[in-house]
């Protein structure tokens, strides 16, 4: 791969470190936004196709865009050494992962919160969620793997084979756990999203390589855009939390309840994949990653397809829309934790 050892990190500067509190401040602006000035957050929100929002499209490309650009070609043939990374992902995700989802909405929703939520509410909140759990992650797991150096090559490698896997399994399994036997993926929204995420960025991180040429000097670019990656996050976060400012100020209790079961499957999903990726004696390059892909979702599908079942103003929207408010600060987290425990994994 890109890099056979796990050297200690290099330090971060004053800005990174202190990266989640510029994010919580982010998510207070965002709402702050929202309240002051609507028009502005309306022509953001106008600003999509196929439910991608164009802005955000924008600021995640200039987070991914530094990764790409470390991303070698010639080394993705070494992913077949390293094969067991990618098998904990892929058995984490798709044999694990939505099922846990489903029975822990289940379980909150219509049994320790039934006393708190009209059951059609409930079952509006369970969709959303069985939605979230059977779409892994495709863009902004290559921030996180970023911020844990993870392999750009490998990490690549991952999302592209979930991205194939999604495009067959994502229906079927949400129409065995929703009971709906006709789901319509939109297939533009997917599509859209992998070229918007990963196929432009990819693009132009290896056009960058070409006219850079050496190590040295790709190593050095990358070191110089890092910091508009981290804005990028900033912004974004900034931009959905305007987005969904009213629905948080007018429903914090629905939200906190959403969350719940959000929470304690994204720190048991990456728990699971994190601990099999030790045990496996998989390097933290690649464990980090695959731990995040699992955790992270794909809330542009979740989303669009929330609202084409349900529709716009559905429970099971606003769940998929909590996803989107949980999971940056549940990264940031895990990505804290994923460093402090670098040491603990094997180095090649």
């Amino acid at each position: 791969m890109t890099d056979t050892t796990d050297a200690a990190p290099s330090a971060m500067g004053g800005f990174e470190r202190w990266l989640s509190l510029w994010v919580a401040l982010a998510m207070v602006a965002g709402i702050a936004i929202g309240q002051v000035a609507p028009g502005l957050v309306e022509a953001v929100a106008a600003a999509e196709i196929a439910r991608i929002n164009l802005v955000v499209a924008v600021l995640i490309w200039a987070m991914v865009y530094p990764m790409m650009v470390g991303v070698d070609f010639g080394a993705v043939s070494g992913v077949a050494r390293q094969p067991r990374g990618l098998l904990v992902t892929l058995a984490v995700n798709w044999l694990i992962k939505p099922f846990t989802m489903a029975g822990l909405a289940v379980l909150f929703f219509e049994v320790i919160f039934a006393p708190l939520i009209a059951p059609e509410d409930a079952a509006q909140y369970v969709a959303g969620l069985i939605l979230l759990g059977a779409a892994p992650c495709t863009a902004m797991v290559f921030v996180w793997s970023q911020l844990t150096r993870g392999d750009e090559t490998y990490t690549l490698v991952q999302v592209s084979v979930n991205d194939l896997i999604m495009v067959v399994a994502f229906a079927p399994i949400v129409a065995l756990l929703l009971g709906v036997t006709e789901i319509s993926v939109p297939w533009q929204t997917l599509v859209l999203a992998t070229v918007l995420y990963v196929l432009l960025p990819l693009l132009a991180g290896l056009a960058t390589r070409r006219a850079l040429g050496s190590d040295a000097r790709i190593a050095g670019f990358t070191a110089r855009v890092k910091p508009a990656s981290i804005i990028g996050l900033i912004a974004t976060v900034a931009i959905l939390f305007g987005l969904q400012g009213s629905v948080i100020l007018e429903r914090p209790l629905t939200i906190v309840l959403i969350a719940v079961p959000i929470l304690i499957q994204s720190y048991g999903i990456f728990a699971l994949a994190y601990g099999a990726a030790w045990w496996l004696r998989v390097p933290h390059r690649i464990a980090a990653p695959c731990a995040m892909i699992g955790t992270s979702n794909f809330f542009e599908l979740a989303v669009a397809v929330a609202i084409s079942l349900f529709g716009l103003n559905s429970g099971a929207a606003l769940a998929t829309v909590v996803g989107v408010l949980v999971e940056v600060p549940v990264m940031l987290s895990l990505v804290a934790f994923a460093n402090r425990t670098r040491g603990r994994f094997a180095t090649a």
